[in-house]
């Protein structure tokens, strides 16, 4: 009912503001039904909206300006007391799109001249416009309807301005091109900002874009996972449009699956056209495939699916069973304060099993275990984790643990890889007491033992037995895709998640490929 509702209410009193089809009634298309009645008509048990957050990818052209100039008009003229909308860009030009698209749809309704000693409007510098005559002389700022102390506004993102904010629903127009830290911000305190809205949405609507690193990466990791069924994200309402097959990218049938609207917005004839100019020009193709694929350059999409990480799972591995086996290992150290991993693979029987343990701080126990919503506790308990050191993890700890897999239960690396970036000290150590040592780049150079890690994974090949600690940094695992190198590299799902697990694994497996000519016969361990 909730979910009709929205959709009869838009179709009935919102309009195209341009183009041939101006000022007729907006014609919802399905997948634009489909995105509002999910917003609008999946509530929890409290029969609140479920989705805090929306995040709408589609190709350009596909009227994601409209469908959302068309949900804020909703908002702004629901019955909800005190509603604020907020349309949000880094360039207050930009915000104008959404804003300018509301104030349009609202003169264009019948019910405007009902509405109209009601809605109030004001110029630049906040003077009340009296009429429509002198409406049309001036520049609006805002829209607001004094009955219901119900505002429209626009703002160029500025994180300094934006606290106190209330939004009931903010705007986040082309969030792919929210670059870098101000972006992330801005989101964050909007986001802040709606505590006080139990039904409050933030709604990013955006094609791909080119910015590295930004709130729309971590937005993109977030989604996927939720959308690979393994998340645990109740808020998040992810629509992702986007081609499957980069090498289809110049195929019209592919193409439908980022252009919901080909056929109607987009003319086939259009996006013919745009193939032909891409297929001249390799910046013309990187910017296609960008805009009309949704694939960025350098995406970030979650890796690994729940069913692919719960194979690697099952009955405790005890070192034991490993006994004079050869192996290979790497390791992960922590720059500050953070999580330190290694690992060894131990191949047996034509299977992979790791061994991994960690190290944190014991004095960032207490605080990592309230940050990071994990028990680090309960992995102590376990055996899955070390206090090392104070403040900073002591690396003697790393070595020690290398070291007692070869004189207490003769496992025997016969490489150990490492970040480039390591403690010099410890690597010198290591290879003093005798460990073959090698480092290893985290970037897309690793592309090729990434791709066979994870088919070894999908397989399920590769063994992490009940240690949930590295099981949690499976899921944290990321992907950047970079669409012109055809490679990819390993990132976090989110800035403050954890990952070292699945780094270390990398680091072991590098090596293993890179050796596996040399040394694989032993690693085979076929006589014990």
């Amino acid at each position: 009912e909730k979910a009709r509702a929205a959709v009869e209410w838009i179709e009935g009193h919102c309009f195209h503001t341009e183009g041939p089809l101006a000022p007729g009634n907006i014609q919802l298309e399905l997948w634009q039904k489909a995105l509002v009645s999910c917003i609008y008509g999946i509530v929890d048990a409290e029969g609140r909206r479920q989705f805090r957050e929306v995040l709408l990818v589609v190709g350009r052209k596909n009227g994601k300006t409209k469908l959302a100039s068309a949900l804020g008009d909703y908002e702004f003229r629901s019955e909800e007391y005190g509603t604020r909308v907020f349309c949000i860009a880094p360039k207050l030009d930009q915000a104008d799109l959404v804003y300018n698209d509301i104030w349009q749809m609202v003169t264009l309704d019948p019910e405007w001249k009902a509405l109209r000693e009601y809605v109030k409007e004001t110029d630049e510098r906040g003077r009340l416009i009296r009429d429509d005559s002198e409406l049309a002389r001036h520049r609006q700022s805002d829209l607001s309807i004094p009955a219901t102390n119900s505002t429209v506004k626009k703002l160029a993102y500025s994180v300094k301005k934006s606290d106190g904010f209330n939004p009931s629903l903010a705007i986040l127009d082309e969030v792919a091109s929210w670059e870098g830290d101000a972006g992330l911000k801005q989101y964050e305190v909007m986001k802040s900002g709606m505590g006080a809205r139990p039904e409050g949405i933030l709604l990013s609507c955006t094609t791909s874009g080119y910015a590295n690193d930004s709130i729309y990466d971590e937005l993109l990791r977030r989604a996927t996972r939720f959308l690979l069924g393994d998340s645990k994200e109740t808020k998040l309402l992810p629509m992702l449009y986007m081609i499957d097959d980069i090498d289809k990218w110049n195929d019209v049938e592919e193409l439908r699956k980022a252009n919901p609207n080909l056929g109607t917005s987009v003319s086939e004839d259009y996006m013919i056209e745009e193939i032909a100019v891409a297929e001249g020009s390799l910046s013309k193709k990187a910017e296609f495939i960008t805009k009309y694929c949704n694939l960025k350059q350098n995406s970030s999409l979650a890796w690994l699916e729940s069913k692919v990480i719960d194979m690697t799972t099952g009955n405790p591995l005890d070192p034991e069973q490993f006994r004079g086996c050869y192996c290979v290992g790497g390791f992960d150290l922590s720059r500050t304060t953070d999580l330190t991993a290694a690992c060894v693979v131990i191949e047996k029987d034509g299977e992979l099993y790791v061994l991994a343990k960690f190290f944190l701080p014991a004095e960032r126990i207490e605080d990592a275990t309230a940050a990071d919503g994990v028990p680090y506790n309960i992995y102590i308990q376990r055996g899955l984790l070390t206090p090392s050191g104070s403040n900073i993890v002591d690396y003697n700890d790393v070595f020690n643990w290398f070291r007692e897999l070869v004189e207490t239960y003769e496992i025997y690396p016969l490489k150990v890889g490492y970040d480039r970036y390591s403690a010099a000290y410890l690597v010198q150590q290591m290879e003093a007491y005798g460990f073959h040592m090698d480092d290893v780049f985290q970037g897309f150079n690793l592309h090729p033992v990434i791709v066979e890690t994870e088919g070894l994974l999908k397989d399920g090949k590769i063994h992490i037995g009940d240690n949930d600690l590295l099981k949690i940094h499976f899921y944290n695992s990321a992907l950047k895709v970079s669409t012109e190198k055809g490679r990819s590299k390993l990132v976090k799902i989110k800035p403050s998640a954890h990952i070292d697990g699945m780094a270390a694994l990398l680091d072991a497996m590098t090596v293993r490929q890179k050796w596996y000519g040399e040394i694989g016969d032993q690693l085979k361990n076929l006589e014990r």
